[in-house]
């Protein structure tokens, strides 16, 4: 059985259920969901979809971090929105943190999230 690594990062918003942030099994880490929490304040991020995606991005990339990854390593995205029309919008902010070729990917429209984000996205990276 492979040993579980946590992974922690103070530049991202503190979980906020019985969750770590990143486990790390094997060369394969599982970010948990982050969503457009401010890690200095620990409020939620006001304003439209855009802004909130590029606070929950900046989150995820802290715990990369953390874990001595990158945006380059990440195989799978999860997005997680309160409303599918701010598809495109989700799709903009994205691409300002990966290049082709993009991991692959699911969004799921959801009734509501923690705190009353817009987003959460999740992400499982690998270790070259």
């Amino acid at each position: 059985m492979s040993q579980r690594r946590i992974i922690h990062s103070d530049h991202a918003p503190k979980a906020i259920g019985p969750y770590s942030q990143a486990v790390q099994v094997g060369n394969t880490v599982y970010l948990s969901g982050q969503t457009p929490i401010d890690p200095s304040t620990g409020e939620l991020v006001e304003g439209d979809i855009s802004l909130q995606a590029h606070q929950v991005f900046k989150n995820l990339k802290a715990v990369l971090v953390a874990a001595g990854l990158s945006f380059d390593q990440v195989a799978r995205v999860g997005i997680y929105m309160t409303d599918l029309g701010n598809f495109a919008a989700v799709n903009d902010v994205m691409k300002q943190y990966f290049s082709e070729p993009y991991p692959a990917r699911s969004t799921i429209g959801v009734a509501a999230l923690p705190k009353a984000s817009q987003v959460e996205i999740d992400l499982v990276a690998v270790v070259d």
